[in-house]
C-alpha cells in the first residue's frame, strides 16, 4: 500500500491538460448506500465530484455517537468517504478501515472505525467541513463530502397504519430508523427543526454544479429530506445545473412497499412541487409500464432513460460500472452545460 504524495506542478502537454480539465463538476444528494452506489459510479467518469449527505440518522453506531456526544450521526458520511476511495491498494484498505466494525461485549460493539474518526476530528477542529475534508486527504477520496445540514435533525413521518391493529389511523412516527423499517404507509415526512440551516458549502457546490443527482436511496429518509432544507431545495431550483433523479431497483420493504416507479415520482413532487427535474434513470427491467412513468416525469420536467443498471447476480443492487455508464451517457446526450463545455 503506497501513500498518495502531494500534488506537483503537471508534466502532461496541454491538450491532456485541457481533456482532463473538461469534466462536469456533479454533486450527488442521498444518504446511506444509494448515495454510495451513485458515488462508486459517478467517480469513474469525473474528478469534481461532491457528495452532500442526510443527517437524520438515529440508528446503530451513528444513533449512539449522536445520542451520547451531541454530534451529527456520522455513519453516512463515512459510507460516502468509503465509497469514494479509489481502486487501488491504499484507497481499498482504507475503505475496509473506516468501514470496519468492532465486535465485543463491551460499549465498541458495532461501533465502526469510520465514526470514531470522524467524530474525534470534529471534537479536535470544531469544523465538520474542515474535520470531513481532512479524511478525505487521509483516504485519498476522490471527491468532496459535506453534510446537509450542520446540526443533527430528526425525521418525521405521518404514517398510515404504522400501529397494525389500527390499520386505518395516521400516526406520528419519529426518528429515521423507525420510519425507515415502518409496516405502514407513510403519507408524508418532515424534519425537526423545519427550517434547518444548510451547510454554506453544500448550497455553493449545487449551485456551481453543471448537474445535480439526486437518489437512488431510502426515499423518505435519504432522498426527500435534502428537500426539506430551505437553503438547500432553493439552490436546488435555483440552480443553472441539469438534474437527474435516480431511481431505486426495487421498493424498499416498509417505507415503499408496493411503490410502482412513478409513484416515487408523485411522492417527491408533494414535498418539493417546485422542483424540476431533467433526467429520470431508471433500470429498464425494473419498470413494468413505462407510459406512466414517462408520464409522471412529464409532469416534473423530466425525460426518463431506461438503462441496465443491476448487477447480473439478481440481487436488487447497482453495478458501479453499469451505473457508470449510464450517467456518463447521460451527461453527454442531455447537453453540457457550464465550464466542462
Amino acid at each position: 500500500m503506497r501513500r498518495p504524495y502531494p500534488r506537483r506542478a503537471s508534466t502532461l502537454p496541454a491538450r491532456a491538460l485541457r481533456r482532463r480539465r473538461a469534466q462536469p463538476k456533479v454533486v450527488a444528494l442521498g444518504g446511506g448506500m444509494g448515495l454510495s452506489a451513485s458515488l462508486a459510479a459517478l467517480r469513474r467518469i469525473t474528478g469534481d465530484l461532491t457528495a452532500v449527505v442526510t443527517v437524520a440518522d438515529d440508528g446503530g453506531s451513528s444513533g449512539r455517537l449522536r445520542e451520547e456526544l451531541g454530534v451529527l450521526p456520522p455513519g453516512d458520511l463515512r459510507k460516502a468517504l468509503a465509497a469514494l476511495c479509489g481502486d487501488d491498494d491504499w484507497g481499498q484498505t482504507w475503505a475496509r478501515v473506516i468501514q470496519h466494525r468492532f465486535q465485543s461485549q463491551g460499549d465498541l460493539h458495532e461501533h465502526a472505525v469510520g465514526n470514531l474518526l470522524i467524530v474525534a476530528l470534529w471534537e479536535q477542529l470544531g469544523d465538520h467541513v474542515q474535520a470531513l475534508d481532512l479524511v478525505g486527504r487521509l483516504l485519498g477520496a476522490q471527491g468532496r463530502v459535506l453534510p446537509m445540514s450542520a446540526v443533527p435533525l430528526e425525521l418525521q413521518a405521518l404514517v398510515r397504519g404504522h400501529d397494525p391493529a389500527r390499520p386505518d389511523d395516521v400516526d406520528t412516527v419519529c426518528g429515521q430508523a423507525t420510519v425507515a423499517l415502518t409496516p405502514g404507509e407513510v403519507q408524508s415526512v418532515h424534519l425537526v427543526p423545519h427550517d434547518p440551516p444548510a451547510v454554506p458549502e453544500a448550497v455553493a457546490a449545487v449551485l456551481d454544479a453543471d448537474w445535480v443527482v439526486l437518489g437512488p436511496g431510502s426515499w423518505f429518509s435519504s432522498v426527500i429530506p435534502h428537500l426539506l432544507v430551505p437553503e438547500l431545495l432553493d439552490a436546488l431550483v435555483e440552480t443553472k445545473a441539469r438534474r437527474v433523479l435516480s431511481l431505486n431497483l426495487a421498493p424498499q420493504p416498509g417505507e415503499t412497499a408496493g411503490f410502482s416507479p412513478q409513484r416515487h415520482l408523485e411522492v417527491l413532487a408533494r414535498h418539493a412541487p417546485k422542483l424540476a427535474l431533467d433526467v429520470v434513470l431508471a433500470d429498464e427491467a425494473a419498470v413494468p409500464d413505462r407510459e406512466s412513468l414517462a408520464d409522471a416525469a412529464k409532469w416534473l420536467g423530466a425525460a426518463v432513460e431506461l438503462a441496465p443498471v443491476a448487477r447480473k447476480d439478481g440481487l436488487p443492487k447497482h453495478d458501479p460500472e453499469l451505473l457508470a455508464a449510464a450517467y456518463d451517457r447521460i451527461f453527454r446526450m442531455h447537453g453540457r452545460i457550464g465550464p466542462w463545455r
